[in-house]
């Protein structure tokens, strides 16, 4: 039946587009001579059988994949139970980590816990003492949101200049995933690890959007993400994102523990400390093309790919500079757009093949539009090791490599 202007389009028509469309994409790339072996050849996987279905009961990467993976700087840290591994950013698109990629800080090793052990307890001023077991809290109301976490050392050897030549290094010390847990505010209601991790959370906060978390990705935490039970506070740096969570005390000041006075506190020019740093600023990064992942296909199409996040809200704009700043242009938001929660960004231009500086600049909901290093060196000095959102800069040189280096 010939096609009319109100139906569905014949199979011949149909696959004839295709073609013509497949065409239209390949003038991109390289022009077929000979004929390639890879198309014209009869290949393994065509011909023989495949793995079988109970192979990996647990689904595993592609074996082709095998170098993406965390990894970690060996000089950085005393020892592997001190230690920091890094999320491979420039492996990744979109928004969400893969469980077996979110970057792990461990200041004693990742605890073993038995589940049915388990035990939160919430204590202090509070009409009642209560004690959880993990069955207690999955009977609550539990809810599921997206949520960075970056540690607040994420980019802090950068602070006094070019320190580590990739992006997993510079940025990786942050992942995005989809929690499930039990709003913090319904267990204030009713009523650790080795390191004896510990940390002061205004009561304001606790009672708007924390979670105790027992979920991400949809399956249980993972053990070095602090199964069974983690503390969720949304926007906030990744050290009060207590692991293993074994106890709540709730009182009427700050506790000044050693990680919110000695630590992850920011030592100012001045030798003045600047404490409670809690909320994360807004930060981007380019991912790629970054010194991990250099340009190989040469001159032609390019596509700039790259993170944005704020711990006070979502990020409504990107800014891109192929000049080190000079002019800016905006890039294309692709996906969800969530509170607290990693943006991809994409800018897609034709590079004749000159060497270029690469920037992103984040805008976030609340008006806030990410510094430059040198004008946070000037607020800050270069004393402290945290908090550093400063616009990272990649030098694309024209063999398609790529440098990190500093242009403010």
């Amino acid at each position: 039946m010939p096609d009319t202007p109100d139906k569905t389009p014949s199979r011949r028509a149909f696959l004839t587009a295709g073609a013509a469309a497949g065409g239209a994409m390949l003038t991109a790339g390289p022009t077929l001579a000979g004929g390639d072996p890879a198309i014209t050849g009869m290949q393994p996987w065509r011909r023989d059988l495949g793995d079988p279905i109970d192979d990996a009961p647990y689904g595993m990467p592609s074996p082709f994949e095998a170098d993406v993976i965390r990894g970690r700087v060996e000089w950085l840290t005393p020892d592997a139970y001190t230690a920091i591994n890094f999320t491979p950013l420039h492996e990744l698109d979109g928004i969400i980590t893969p469980n077996g990629l979110c970057f792990q800080r461990s200041h004693a090793g990742a605890a073993q816990i038995d589940p049915a052990k388990y035990r939160l307890m919430i204590n202090g001023l509070v009409d009642r003492p209560l004690v959880f077991t993990l069955q207690d809290l999955m009977r609550f109301p539990r809810e599921n949101r997206t949520y960075f976490l970056e540690c607040a050392a994420n980019s802090g050897m950068e602070w006094r200049g070019v320190q580590m030549d990739g992006v997993q290094f510079t940025h990786g010390m942050i992942h995005n995933v989809e929690y499930t847990g039990v709003p913090l505010r319904y267990l204030l209601d009713e009523g650790s690890d080795a390191a004896a991790m510990s940390r002061s959370i205004p009561l304001e906060k606790a009672l708007d959007d924390c979670l105790v978390a027992f979920k991400m990705n949809g399956e249980a935490l993972r053990p070095e993400q602090g199964y069974p039970v983690r503390l969720v506070v949304p926007g906030w740096e990744g050290n009060m994102w207590v692991k293993w969570l074994r106890r709540i005390e709730v009182g009427d000041k700050p506790w000044h523990h050693r990680e919110e006075s000695s630590k992850y506190s920011d030592l100012m020019a001045d030798g003045r400390t600047r404490r409670f740093t809690w909320e994360m600023d807004a930060k981007s990064v380019i991912t790629s093309p970054s010194p991990q992942a250099p340009v190989l296909h040469g001159k032609g199409p390019l596509v700039v790919s790259g993170l944005a996040w704020s711990g006070r809200g979502t990020i409504p704009q990107v800014d891109i500079t192929l000049d080190g700043g000079i002019n800016w242009v905006k890039a294309r938001l692709s996906g969800p757009s969530c509170d607290k929660s990693l943006h991809r960004f994409y800018y897609e231009f034709d590079w004749d093949g000159r060497p270029l500086l690469l920037q992103s600049r984040a805008h976030d909901s609340t008006g806030y539009v990410q510094p430059t290093k040198d004008a946070l060196r000037k607020l800050r000095g270069v004393n402290s090791n945290y908090h550093n959102n400063g616009i990272q800069t990649w030098h694309l040189q024209s063999d398609g490599r790529v440098e990190n280096v500093e242009v403010s």
